[in-house]
């Protein structure tokens, strides 16, 4: 299994456009092969900075996910109502 942490920073006064739209993609994700969880989290912080932690059987089922055309579609909503690149780590378990 692996997690993938997702950043994003939604332009201001647009949260409540980002928070249905990000919802429509989580949707999608679930129905992904591979897909086995995830959770959303908000910057105590930060309100305009969002963190999804999900987790994936695969790392190559991750990558058909992120590569595919209806990611790359739904993005295209998205992305507008950023102010910067998203920012992707892909995490595995270490064992020491």
């Amino acid at each position: 299994m692996i997690r993938v942490l997702i950043e994003r920073h939604i332009a201001e006064s647009l949260e409540s456009n980002y928070e249905l739209q990000a919802r429509i993609i989580l949707q999608h994700a679930v129905s992904a092969p591979g897909f086995i969880s995830g959770e959303t989290l908000l910057d105590a912080h930060d309100p305009d900075h969002r963190i999804t932690l999900a987790n994936w059987r695969s790392e190559a089922d991750w990558d058909r996910w992120y590569h595919s055309e209806e990611r790359k579609q739904l993005m295209a909503e998205l992305i507008p109502m950023m102010d910067r690149d998203e920012s992707i780590t892909v995490l595995e378990q270490y064992v020491a």
